[in-house]
């Protein structure tokens, strides 16, 4: 991967590679339309210019206004206008200037022969010559030279003639080299200090963001990305420092697991080879008891292996639902039922009727055992633990409330994180490896199910979730998987 990043063009170089590409296509355009085609673009104007007149004046022909409208046309646009007849009698001839011209040379016999020839042609002839006459610095200028016979509605033959001069463009393309020349200069120096400075604005806090980002990939979570530039790298640089807070927490909380792991399975193998060391050593010790609370410590163990693998599943998606319809209430009673044997402690339940829920009832038992042993473990002097159940909007909700000592509110969204725990000092005998919680809110969310906390300190605190009731077709179907069930297990075959 770093060997690519060498290989990869620095984006300061991009950006500077991007402004000479940009600054050479903008040159080779300027001396491309003003250099090399200002010749042909310049003759294309005047040329359909030429075409329009000759339409305008074609529609005037037997106007009584012919000779002011030409006039008028030929000082507009500069141009030598002449209509005559195919005897070369003139009707109608104007130009803008004083200065000498091919038409104003032309007699009448040649007026005459013109018309034939173009009449030959096709009616039209168009054509680019040099002037004869020269100029006082001795050059001499191009003209364009249109010819047209057109027929008036009276059944006339008129030729209307136009003559425009093309101005000499050597010239005006010498100056334009030069000012084009001054132009590229310009922008290639601006081009490079424009470049220079967009690419370290952008580059150097890229720059910095990516130091950064291989100090927290060395495991610096304390490190924090500077933005500045562009809103996008700013961005970014909030994007990173979040994504850093939340891997310093998930740190934590490891560090957090890892010394609860250890105090939770050194107390109970501390107590099992101490027991068994005594029973071994000691005459008589090999009691009853004994081997009770050897057993209780080797439950512990189980748990919270077990915690721990069910974490593990739940998070990697290996936990496939076993979707049933079964009864929520008596299933809570049922779980209830065997925390009676907890000496002091007691259980209230309130309920209204039975409701039905569509869910996986092994899972959503192990989310109310969590629950109840949560709310065991932090319930106040009273020991009293009270389940909720009630239903609104097509959902029913179970409340487990304990009177404890309550959660902080800054602490409220912490405590579904894996491996947290309010009391972190182990302060109570009970207290367990804070998988619990997060336990059930994998399996809630497997199911859909909403869930949340409420607590005030001093008061306790009350944790419940909502499932939605199980509809009609949930119903029917469950109904009727469980009869096919029935009838395999009782012969071994399927009965419609």
């Amino acid at each position: 991967m770093k060997a690519g990043n060498r290989r990869g063009m620095r984006i300061r170089w991009q950006i500077a590679l991007g402004f000479g590409v940009f600054i050479l296509v903008i040159a080779v355009l300027l001396w491309g339309m003003q250099i090399a085609l200002l010749g042909p673009f310049y003759r294309a104007i005047k040329q359909t210019e030429v075409l329009r007149t000759a339409d305008s004046i074609e529609r005037r022909l037997e106007d009584d206004d012919l000779d002011e409208q030409v006039r008028t046309l030929s000082n507009d646009l500069g141009l030598v206008i002449l209509v005559c007849d195919e005897f070369g009698i003139r009707y109608s001839a104007w130009k803008p200037t004083q200065r000498d011209c091919i038409i104003e040379s032309m007699d009448r016999f040649s007026l005459r022969s013109l018309f034939s020839e173009v009449n030959l042609n096709g009616g039209s002839q168009l054509g680019v010559y040099a002037s004869p006459f020269s100029y006082g610095d001795g050059g001499r200028s191009q003209v364009i030279l249109y010819a047209r016979v057109a027929r008036t509605a009276s059944g006339y033959n008129r030729m209307i003639l136009i003559e425009s001069e093309i101005t000499p463009v050597d010239a005006v393309v010498d100056t334009l080299r030069v000012q084009l020349l001054c132009v590229t200069g310009i922008m290639v120096v601006l081009g490079s200090v424009l470049a220079f400075f967009i690419a370290r604005r952008i580059a150097r806090p890229v720059a910095r963001v990516n130091e950064s980002a291989k100090e927290l990939a060395q495991g610096n979570y304390g490190i924090r990305f500077a933005g500045g530039g562009s809103r996008e790298v700013g961005e970014l640089a909030q994007t990173l420092n979040f994504a850093a807070q939340e891997l310093s927490k998930t740190e934590g909380l490891r560090r957090e697991l890892l010394a609860n792991v250890s105090h939770d399975l050194r107390t109970p193998l501390t107590m099992i080879q101490g027991y068994a060391e005594v029973m071994r050593d000691l005459p008589g010790e090999n009691t009853p008891e004994n081997v009770q609370i050897i057993i209780d410590e080797t439950q512990r163990l189980t748990d919270l292996v077990n915690d721990l693998l069910d974490l593990s599943k739940l998070e990697a998606g290996a936990v496939a639902l076993n979707r049933t319809r079964f009864d929520l209430t008596e299933s809570v009673r049922t779980i209830l039922a065997r925390y009676d044997k907890l000496a002091d402690y007691s259980f209230p339940f309130v309920a209204g009727e039975d409701v039905y829920v569509y869910a996986d009832e092994l899972k959503i038992s192990q989310v109310i055992y969590n629950l109840v042993n949560n709310a065991v473990t932090y319930c106040g002097a009273d020991k009293t633990v009270t389940l909720r159940q009630t239903v609104q909007g097509g959902a029913v909700r179970i409340s487990v409330s304990d009177t404890g000592e309550g959660i902080p509110a800054d602490r409220l969204q912490d405590i579904w994180e894996r491996y947290y725990k309010v009391d972190k000092e182990h302060k109570r005998a009970q207290v367990g490896t804070g998988l619990g919680l997060s336990i059930v809110r994998n399996i809630l969310e497997m199911h859909g199910g909403a869930y949340g906390v409420e607590s005030v300190l001093g008061q306790g605190s009350t944790f419940w979730f909502e499932l939605p009731l199980a509809t009609a077709g949930e119903m029917a179907y469950n109904e009727s998987t469980s009869a096919i069930q029935r009838s395999f297990e009782n012969d071994g075959k399927l009965h419609p």
